[in-house]
């Protein structure tokens, strides 16, 4: 399969048809998951979506190492190729390996500060990131000065940016007062909740739409695509 027919098949499409239109540009995102569910499947692979589309991504991390979340890119990027029969795979690969960069640091240590001279390198050397993905942020430790400030950033680069963050419950009834508190500067929040064979993609909050569309859209746990539903 080719690359521009695997873009429009993917299951991201049907998730931007769910969402009217995905998060967009300049828009912050949340998915909630408990510890192990695949929140960082479900990142990678909206990272791989944009990465494919010749977008380039910007993955901050404080809870794997550089050498963890690109071995989740390759084995990500394994099975999607594998899958699809992609092709030029080989060079499809370099090519999507130098459109990202990943970064990583303690838990807790990272700033607006530090975020946005990170974010100020990656652009002098590659380019503007279209997509950033914080994985690990404490959002009930994020003053809202520092949340305004990046949904600023946000705005400044034209990129979507998607945040992780942790549920205590598999089923989330509603939001939590983390995410709950942050709500008019978050555009979307996505579930992650484990299933019989998949993990099914939820929304519980899509832009300021009342009426939330059921997504289709799972994620498998066994090979850590996204896939229809």
């Amino acid at each position: 399969m080719y690359r521009k027919f695997l873009n429009v098949r993917s299951p991201l499409r049907l998730l931007e048809k769910g969402l009217h239109g995905g998060l967009g540009p300049g828009n912050l995102g949340v998915v909630l998951a408990g510890h192990g569910v695949g929140k960082t499947s479900f990142l990678v692979g909206v990272a791989m979506d944009e990465l494919l589309r010749e977008g380039r991504v910007l993955h901050v991390s404080l809870s794997h190492s550089v050498r963890h979340v690109r071995a989740h890119y390759d084995t990500v990027y394994e099975e999607l190729a594998g899958s699809t029969h992609l092709e030029d795979e080989r060079l499809i690969h370099g090519e999507i390996d130098r459109r990202r960069s990943v970064r990583v640091y303690p838990p807790g240590s990272l700033t607006m500060q530090r975020l946005r001279e990170a974010v100020a390198v990656e652009s002098e050397i590659a380019g503007k990131p279209s997509l950033l993905i914080l994985e690990g942020v404490d959002l009930a430790a994020m003053s809202r000065p520092e949340a305004v400030d990046l949904k600023e950033l946000a705005s400044e680069l034209g990129a979507e940016v998607w945040i992780e963050a942790a549920s205590s419950e598999e089923h989330v009834g509603m939001l939590p007062p983390a995410v709950a508190a942050l709500d008019d500067l978050i555009s979307v929040v996505l579930a992650l909740e484990p299933e019989a064979q998949v993990v099914r993609l939820r929304a519980l909050k899509d832009h300021e739409n009342p009426d939330v569309a059921d997504l289709h859209v799972s994620l498998d746990p066994h090979t850590l695509l996204l896939v229809r539903s």
